[in-house]
This record gives C-alpha cells, structure tokens and sequence, in this order.
C-alpha cells in the first residue's frame, strides 16, 4: 500500500560537506509541504467527481495553487461530508451522499492522493453521513437508514476499519423510536463510555428532528433518546446538527441547524438532558452549520452574519462572543475545518461562496478571527481560491463545488 516516490540514492560526500551539512541549522531547511484537500462535486454530470489538493505552505511561490486532483468513480456522487480533521494514519473517509457511496483516500503522500477502497451499505445500514476517529485508530459511521423490507427504518453505527472492513455495528433501533429517526453526525466520548449522535434527516422528507442519542461505546446499544427544549425565540432545537467534545473529555455541546447551542449534562447516567446557552440570528433558508472546538473556543457559521463566529466556552453554561470574521454580504459558509497547529480554519460553503475556498487565522489565545488576504487565484483582486475558473489537473474546465475539506497533517522526517 505504501508507495515511494524517491528510493535512497547514496552519494559519496566529503568528510567537511557531511559534517557542515549534519550541523546545519533547522532554519536553513525549507519547511514542509503543507497541503489542504477539497472534497469537490463537479457541476457538469457528465463529468467525475474529485478530490482537489492545494498548496497551503506559508511563504512559498505556490501558494493557493491547485497542485493535484483526483477524479472518482462514477457520476453525480454528490460530494458531501469528509472527516472533520485528517486521521494519524492519514486515510481521508470522503462521503458521496447521493449516491450513497463512501471513497477512502490514503494521503500518506501528500500531493499524490490515491483511491483505497470505497463502500455503499454496511452492516445492513444505507447512506453513511459522518465519521468520528476512535481512539483505536477505526472509524465510527453515523448511517441515516436501515432497509426493513421496503421500509426505512431509522439508522445507526458501524464502526469501519481503516480499510472500509466492519468490524462491528449497532443493532437496529427498537420500534418504540420515530420510524423517521436519521442518524446524523456524532461525538466518542471514551472516558463516559459513551457516544452521542444527532438526527437530521438530510433528504429533508422527515419531520425537523430535536432528538439527540446517546450510545454505549463498549457494545453500540442504543441507551437513551431524548428531545432538546426549545429556547425563548422557539424552534432552536429544531434539526440536531453536530455534537462536539470539549477539551475535558466529558462535556459535549451539540449544535442545531436552527442555530441554537446546546449543552448536555449527564451523558453517562440514566437521564441525561440537555439545555440551550447560546443561540444566533436565523437567516431564513440558511442553517448554522460546521462547529470546530480548539482548547477554551468553539467555532460556527453563522449565514445571517455571512460568517464564523468564535465564542469562549471557558465556562460551557455561559458561552460569549471573542470573535467573528465576515465575508461578503452574498456568501452562506457552511463546512469549516481546523489545522493541526489550531492557526488557520478553512471555509466552504453556499450561494456566493459555492465555488469558492477561503482561509482565516485564528488567534487560539484571543480567539480572534481574520482573513487570509493572501490565500487567492493569480491577480484575483479579492481572497479566496475559486473552483468554478480552471482547467484540472485530470482534465476538463467543468466548474466544481466544494464541501468536505481539510488541512494535511505535518510530514513524518
């Protein structure tokens, strides 16, 4: 599975040139290549779907280029949800959920991503949406639908081998449950032995979901359902989104579409709540979206601000604005993601912004905001890498619209 792009050469030096070479300052090396990858749906049907890399190495001549793409099988995969952050092993699960098809990338060289393998159901379950690293190095998958004959049923998890082998899923869910129920996105929590899972429908054809689950994590059984109160404006709870662990390991706050946020107290016990701390502006037709949690700051869009919003959750119960950057008045950002080193977030998102890929910095101390002035096309006169102006690398000009995307993971020496 590896693959080597530059064998050893061995190269008789002199003894000085080896000693000076051996001593020489880090200063003196050029840094690492530093990549981000774009999970990219191709508007022309006739054309494939891709995953596009950039270069997003600080200083140098290339950066905001795109340097590498790589079409996927087949046709109208709908690009949708890759991991939120690159694995260890640097193995990039990419969802197409139209089709209902998942593509594992290795991106173990990082301007030579390969195909790996791919999968569709699982374990009896269909259209796999969200995947959470475990601590064991697998995947957990958040499965919208099981098949019951002709029915679908609500859905539920399957943990993945790096490789799309399963390795164990959860049973189906009790009858007593809202046939309705779909399994959305999700959060490990290891030290409560626990998991908690949102249930948006993303077809839209059930009704808006307030419920949040929690799992067991040591056998995957299904322990409580419960339904988020709403908050003073109404509707809040309305389409559970994306649950986040905080840096204690135990505190979840769990986001909605609605734009409420809401923390959960006594994950682990026989009657877990949850109430709403936070909540902002609705824009109507548009949804908050993608949160990032780094040390005390939590990170989301917000489409009636045209942009992300950084709040201090020091104290979880009593979360307050530190930061925001905005974007044009046209743009709705949806996916952010974060690099390893916590400084700079990307951003995808919906009408403006739908064929366009911005950088910000973030200030993980202040949790300030700003925008990366730098990070655009050649002579473009405003920021931001667009996928709607290009000849690709494996060929035609059909325009692209991205959603998953996250950073690289610095290179092993």
């Amino acid at each position: 599975m590896f693959r080597f792009r530059h064998p050893f050469r061995f190269v008789l030096l002199p003894f000085a040139a080896l000693l000076a070479n051996s001593c020489a300052p880090d200063s003196a090396a050029s840094p690492a290549a530093d990549y981000l990858y774009l999970w990219v749906a191709s508007v022309d049907t006739t054309a494939p779907d891709f995953l596009a890399t950039i270069n997003v190495t600080a200083g140098d001549s290339r950066y905001g280029q795109v340097v590498a793409t790589l079409p996927v099988p087949g046709r109208r995969n709908a690009p949708h949800h890759t991991e939120h952050q690159l694995a260890p092993d640097r193995q990039l699960f990419a969802n197409g959920f139209g089709a209902g098809r998942t593509f594992i990338f290795d991106l173990r060289q990082p301007d030579s991503a390969r195909i790996v393998g791919d999968f569709s159901d699982l374990a009896g379950y269909m259209h796999p949406h969200s995947f959470i690293s475990m601590p064991n190095g697998n995947r957990l998958g958040t499965f919208q639908m099981r098949h019951e004959g002709a029915a679908m049923t609500p859905g539920g998890l399957v943990e993945i081998a790096p490789d799309g082998r399963v390795v164990r899923s959860s049973a189906p869910q009790p009858g007593t449950i809202d046939p309705a129920t779909r399994v959305y996105s999700g959060a490990v929590v290891e030290s409560l032995d626990r998991i908690v899972t949102t249930t948006t429908d993303m077809d839209g054809d059930a009704p808006a979901s307030r419920q949040v689950q929690i799992w067991r994590l040591s056998d995957l059984a299904l322990l409580h359902t419960i339904v988020l109160p709403d908050g003073p404006i109404g509707g809040e709870s309305m389409y559970t989104a994306e649950p986040r662990l905080l840096d204690d390991g135990r505190t979840v706050l769990v986001s909605t579409f609605n734009c409420g946020l809401y923390l959960l107290s006594g994950v682990e016990s026989d009657a877990p709540s949850g109430r709403l701390v936070a909540s902002f502006p609705r824009k109507s037709g548009e949804s908050c979206a993608i949160p990032v949690v780094r040390g005390h700051h939590y990170l989301v869009t917000v489409p009636a601000y045209s942009g992300v919003v950084s709040l201090d959750i020091s104290d979880p119960s009593k979360p307050s604005e530190v930061g925001r950057v905005t974007f044009d008045s046209t743009d709705v950002p949806h996916w952010i993601s974060l690099a390893p080193d916590g400084r700079r977030v990307v951003v995808t998102g919906y009408g403006s912004m739908q064929h366009r890929v911005e950088l910000v910095h973030f200030d993980s101390t202040t949790g300030a905001l700003t925008r990366d002035t730098l990070f655009r096309d050649a002579g473009a006169a405003t920021p931001g890498v667009r996928t709607d102006n290009k000849t690709w690398p494996h060929g035609g000009t059909a325009a692209g619209v991205p959603h998953g995307a996250v950073f690289g993971r610095p290179q092993i020496p």
